[in-house]
């Protein structure tokens, strides 16, 4: 009896030990997933970098996400609880102590100093909020329709860097509808034609339009479902919830003839496109409603997994069937409800942007009855354009839904110099004083990239407590973008933070250089002092040299926006001179005129992303045949011109070679036309029309400039840029 008992202990101290061993195993396995990721970042940036920073393991700071930092041993040691926490202190290094930006572009390279600087003393910040949310539906038309896995890599990267943990993923959602709606019958024409062109999927999927553009190529379909898996497969490793589509009740037309008893209904017709192009929307008490969503739900996470959050907005800029709050309560509540049928875990993530676009639409009541469809805490609510309006102030908190303060900073990828930084920043403490548990994350719904990122890394930097002044805020971004700690680029981010960057982002932004010619009828007026944008000009220029890619960015950026400035002033003088019958005036601004955009166009060639031709060229290398290279194209270049609808120019880009062989084109039917009438003496203004389009000759002579506005000679600070490139 005894040996048996001790055979008894014996076994169970061995059985104690090996559960021990187990989760010590498993404990470990954890650590290394998660400090293997942030090694492989570090890697992905740089090699010495990676061989200068180690990783470890380190509690969350009271269920909060934190990183550490500090030197031991002549390495960089970066402490998190996460491998995204990591890759915050990552980022933090690269920033503060080296001068460094890492670029969201893949080929823009990690610029470092030879020796890698140590940390002088130990750091640990700790998230003020769960939640980084990043990105916008339109995005994926505006920046990143023809990307492929090299870009989406760097731009994880990028993502994780700036403590995202919530990235809207809604690539490759076609291949899943492709298969729901084949299996309900339609045949693969019917389908394709049914999605739009690439460019145009966001408002797609947004239920905007349909057909536009198409239809949609079957190796677009194939080739998104592989670059899907890769993203969302690199984003959970970095601590990511990636937040996928469900159905909120949008549906091809041709369903009706499947199901002729479903309540289908059409929505109203978006942005002047015709009738074609009106989109269907199913009644989520239709019996076929919970059918789709369950095809729909089991389709994408047998190709791409979940994590239980779920992008759904059934009325974007559309009007739904009827606005009565009973009707509207009840939609809410048979899409949630349809959604944890299949997903018993579900959370709902739903734009706030049509609180503000329909704001005469939906009052209090019907959107309290909206939003109280779905149980309080499943429905996160995006507060979409809060550096211009806070729709959580309009609206009671949300009516006791969870939201997160947005920054949208960017309509339509437009270029020009905009963005209401500091006083964002301002309001982001506000709203965290005053919501409590309610405001439960910080992030960005940008359209378009673009070139200039510090705005959306600021907005993103706040999410951490980092208890930055101003000053500070200032002298760290302009020290990385100079690569160095330098008193000019530091002047120059000043007056930008001070005293230009508190322009509203609006629809239609576009400089007057990128704007359709008209005779004295734009309203558009600088924004700032003009004098404070040429100092920033002047501080750049007084820069030891051009050492870094955000420092060429910088000169672009502003470059162009002071050109846009004097092209608005010699276009009013142009007018005016044509007015009074002063020939001598009018040749000479028609002249300015051409050198400006001639300018315009130079000083974009100096930087890859501010062209064309790259734009142009990432949508011809997505397809396989001549064909589908010059479909791709397509879309491309009528998204950034014509866009289609009502929404000509809302795209608009000052690029280069668009600037000269499309702008300007325009600009020369304008002068050509306003010169006919000069010549002729005809007060009657028509537009001039030459026969086939010609490329235009570039200026062959310097033609003196005003100075009188600016206090500057444009041509000639082009020049000093272009030298020191």
């Amino acid at each position: 009896m005894t040996s048996a008992i001790n055979t008894h202990r014996t076994m169970t101290r061995q059985f104690t030990i090996w559960i021990a061993l187990m989760i010590t195993l498993a404990a470990s396995a954890i650590t290394d997933t998660d400090v293997e990721q942030a090694q492989a970042l570090a890697a992905r940036l740089s090699a010495p970098l990676a061989q200068k920073v180690q990783f470890k393991k380190i509690e969350a700071d009271g269920g909060k996400d934190v990183f550490s930092l500090e030197s031991k041993g002549g390495n960089v040691v970066i402490g998190g609880n996460n491998a995204g926490s990591m890759a915050v202190g990552l980022n933090r290094y690269l920033n503060r102590y080296c001068h460094s930006t890492v670029s969201w572009y893949a080929d823009v390279a990690v610029e470092l100093p030879k020796a890698l600087p140590d940390v002088p003393a130990p750091e640990q910040i700790t998230a003020r909020v769960p939640q980084r949310f990043f990105l916008n539906y339109c995005t994926w038309g505006y920046t990143m329709p023809f990307w492929q896995w090299r870009d989406w890599e760097r731009f994880i990267d990028w993502m994780a860097l700036n403590g995202v943990n919530l990235p809207l993923a809604i690539t490759g959602q076609e291949a899943v509808w492709y298969n729901v709606w084949t299996r309900l019958g339609m045949s693969d024409q019917q389908v394709r034609a049914y999605f739009t062109g690439p460019a145009y999927m966001p408002w797609h999927r947004m239920a905007n339009i349909d057909g536009w553009c198409g239809p949609l190529p079957k190796q677009w379909l194939d080739d998104q479902t592989a670059l899907q898996q890769r993203i969302v497969e690199r984003e959970r490793a970095l601590n990511m919830r990636p937040v996928l589509p469900a159905f909120a009740g949008h549906v091809p037309a041709a369903l009706r003839n499947l199901f002729p008893d479903a309540d289908i209904q059409s929505l109203s017709t978006w942005a002047g496109f015709d009738e074609q192009y009106r989109t269907c929307f199913l009644n989520s008490e239709d019996p076929l409603y919970s059918r789709i969503q369950r095809m729909f739900l089991e389709e994408q996470t047998r190709l791409f997994g979940t994590d239980h959050i779920y992008g759904i907005d059934p009325f974007n800029e559309v009007d739904p069937p009827s606005f009565e709050p009973d009707y509207l309560n009840t939609v809410t509540k048979h899409i949630y409800e349809s959604l944890t049928a299949v997903d018993p875990q579900a959370e709902w993530l739903q734009m706030a942007w049509f609180l503000y676009y329909q704001r005469k639409d939906y009052t209090r009541e019907r959107t309290c009855a909206m939003l109280t469809g779905v149980p309080q805490g499943k429905m996160t609510m995006l507060d979409y354009y809060c550096e211009y309006k806070e729709m959580w102030r309009e609206h009671d908190g949300f009516y006791d839904q969870p939201f997160i303060w947005c920054y949208l900073g960017n309509f339509g990828g437009n270029t020009n110099v905009q963005g209401r930084v500091k006083e964002a920043g301002e309001r982001i403490e506000k709203a965290l004083a005053e919501c409590g548990d309610n405001l439960v994350g910080i992030g960005s719904t940008l359209e378009g990239l673009d070139v200039q990122q510090f705005p959306y890394e600021y907005i993103l930097e706040k999410a951490w407590d980092f208890a930055k002044t101003d000053e500070q805020v200032v002298n760290e971004l302009a020290d990385r973008h100079a690569g160095r700690e330098d008193r000019h680029a530091r002047e120059a981010w000043r007056l930008l933070y001070d005293k230009v960057l508190d322009i509203t982002p609006g629809n239609f932004a576009a400089p007057l250089p990128c704007s359709y010619p008209a005779m004295g009828k734009e309203s558009r007026k600088v924004k700032y002092n003009p004098r404070d944008m040429l100092a920033v000009w002047d501080a750049l220029l007084e820069q030891e040299r051009v050492a870094t890619d955000a420092m060429a960015i910088d000169l672009i950026w502003v470059g162009r926006q002071l050109l846009g400035d004097l092209f608005l002033t010699e276009k009013q003088a142009f007018d005016k001179a044509y007015q009074e019958k002063d020939k001598k005036a009018f040749y000479a601004h028609s002249d300015t005129l051409f050198e400006l955009l001639s300018d315009l166009d130079c000083l974009n060639s100096h930087h890859p992303h501010a062209t064309l031709a790259h734009w142009l060229q990432q949508a011809r290398d997505l397809g396989n045949t001549t064909q589908l290279k010059d479909y791709y194209e397509m879309n491309a270049r009528r998204l950034i011109t014509t866009w289609g609808g009502s929404l000509n120019d809302y795209a608009c880009r000052n690029w280069n070679g668009l600037m000269w062989d499309y702008y300007t084109k325009r600009w020369e039917n304008y002068i050509r036309g306003v010169t006919v009438a000069v010549i002729s003496g005809n007060d009657h203004l028509g537009l001039y029309r030459p026969g086939p389009p010609h490329p235009l000759p570039r200026p062959a002579r310097e033609i003196p400039l005003p100075t009188r506005q600016l206090g500057c000679n444009p041509s000639t600070l082009i020049t000093l840029i272009i030298a020191e490139f």
